[in-house]
């Protein structure tokens, strides 16, 4: 059993505290190796992996090779880490669940081609719930990821593994993905930036752009903002949507003052805990002080989208459930899936019926999102309506019901913006306490990842820095 403790692995290496951007620059100058930094960063993994479990599958004797090679992109020789839900090459993709027991892949997948033309060396693939489904990265059976700022606490889900390992030290900048909140919520947990992208802006993944509403953004998971801003730069060198207006290489503070609209609970009526609440309007009084324009604002959502999105989520489990020897493995063993995943596709069977309307009125929330951006360019809430719990509070060795309904009351901010297919991001304010992170949370009009990133900027500026946890 893991003593609760806070704990990372930054020590006077070739990664030492660098960000992903340093590192670039770095071995573009010949001051380090792409291998000697793949070295730092595997040695950190062996110290790491035993106390916080967050590498699902390790290539790290095919990443020194790589590292050996000619690198070209924006993060040439810098190490990170892919999102078990994601294909890449020799590897098998098994979702974070016993059932699937899939076979390697035979290639990269078509999103995992436009991130590693940024220049990235892979260690290998990290952890995350059974289908991305959860909002913590627990198993039935298995020990759970642990958040590197508290051993006792959840490092967030589906892109769990991904924060933990990245906030710990392993590696500066790491994949992930959000189909309900996914970038944003582990970052909220483990103190780091998560920026969910516009709809479209990255190349899909295969599995999303087949969705009849398309919720999954692509990203990563890192420790600055200037770290998030060159991996969008770097992502539109290799694919640029022309139905987007450009994001370019965002460096510094936006001089636009703004129209901040704030939120502080949720669109299912959850009120949002007393230091989350405190953490928000804290930032919404530096956000007045640098002079921009604050005010309480309703959301303008249809009263039916908690429940909407929550038979959506209910099918995509289904989908999985039924047809998982067609989608995910011909191997695939349902009876080995948890009890979250059970669980949801039951609640969409009882409402299966409710399914054209459920479909009508989420992707209806993309022109109601964006009336809310008539009178205002942001919008600022918490990421989460409470602070991260404590492993076992969203295990799925609860029994279901519980288990929903507990998710439906913490996860309640971050799914409109997955619907809507609009941009939004996570920002570590703030601390508990218990001394672990609060996030606060920015939503963006419709192709506007710049001003996010601008604001951002701004804010980790005003903060000098986001609190580290080396500190």
């Amino acid at each position: 059993m893991t003593t609760a403790k806070t704990l990372h692995a930054f020590t006077n290496d070739a990664l030492a505290d660098h960000d992903a951007t340093a590192i670039a620059e770095l071995i573009r100058r010949g001051e380090l190796s792409a291998r000697e930094v793949a070295e730092a960063a595997i040695n950190r993994a062996h110290r790491m992996q035993p106390q916080i479990n967050a590498i699902e599958l390790p290539m790290f004797e095919a990443a020194l090779r790589e590292a050996e090679s000619v690198r070209t992109g924006v993060f040439a020789g810098v190490p990170t880490f892919i999102k078990d839900n994601t294909d890449l090459k020799g590897l098998p993709t098994n979702q974070g669940s016993a059932a699937v027991n899939a076979r390697p892949a035979k290639e990269d997948g078509a999103f995992a081609k436009q991130l590693l033309a940024q220049g990235f060396v892979t260690l290998g693939k990290s952890r995350m719930p059974e289908f991305g489904f959860n909002a913590s990265t627990e198993y039935l059976g298995m020990d759970p990821v642990r958040n590197p700022w508290n051993t006792e606490y959840s490092s967030g889900a589906s892109s769990g593994g991904a924060a933990a390992l990245v906030a710990a030290g392993v590696a500066p900048i790491a994949h992930a993905n959000d189909g309900g909140g996914s970038i944003r919520i582990p970052a909220a947990a483990c103190g780091l930036v998560g920026l969910k992208p516009t709809r479209g802006r990255f190349i899909d993944a295969e599995s999303a752009s087949a969705l009849p509403v398309n919720i999954v953004g692509e990203g990563v998971v890192t420790r600055s903002v200037r770290d998030t801003a060159l991996f969008f730069s770097g992502m539109e060198q290799v694919y640029k949507n022309r139905r987007l207006p450009g994001v370019g290489l965002v460096e510094g503070p936006g001089k636009r003052r703004l129209r901040v609209g704030l939120v502080l609970d949720s669109i299912n009526g959850t009120a949002t805990d007393a230091e989350t609440r405190a953490a928000v309007l804290q930032t919404a009084r530096v956000l007045e002080g640098l002079g921009h324009r604050v005010q309480e604002m309703p959301l303008s959502v249809n009263s039916n989208f908690a429940d909407d999105f929550s038979i959506y989520w209910g099918m995509l489990s289904f989908l999985v459930s039924t047809f998982g020897k067609q989608l995910m493995s011909p191997d695939f063993d349902r009876s080995q899936l948890d009890n979250l995943s059970r669980g949801l596709a039951k609640h969409y069977m009882k409402n299966s019926l409710k399914t054209p309307m459920v479909l009508y009125r989420l992707k209806k929330s993309q022109d109601d999102y964006a009336r809310m951006f008539r009178d205002y360019d942001v919008v600022l809430s918490p990421v989460l309506s409470h602070t991260t719990p404590k492993l076992g509070w969203l295990s799925p060795e609860q029994d279901f019901e519980s288990l929903f309904q507990r998710l439906l009351q913490y996860v309640c901010f971050t799914p409109l913006n997955n619907a809507a297919g609009s941009p939004a991001i996570s920002l570590p304010t703030g601390s508990t306490r218990e001394g672990l992170p609060i996030a606060v949370h920015f939503s963006g009009a419709h192709g506007d990842e710049k001003t996010l990133l601008e604001l951002a900027f701004e804010l980790e500026q005003a903060q000098g820095g986001w609190r580290r946890i080396q500190a």
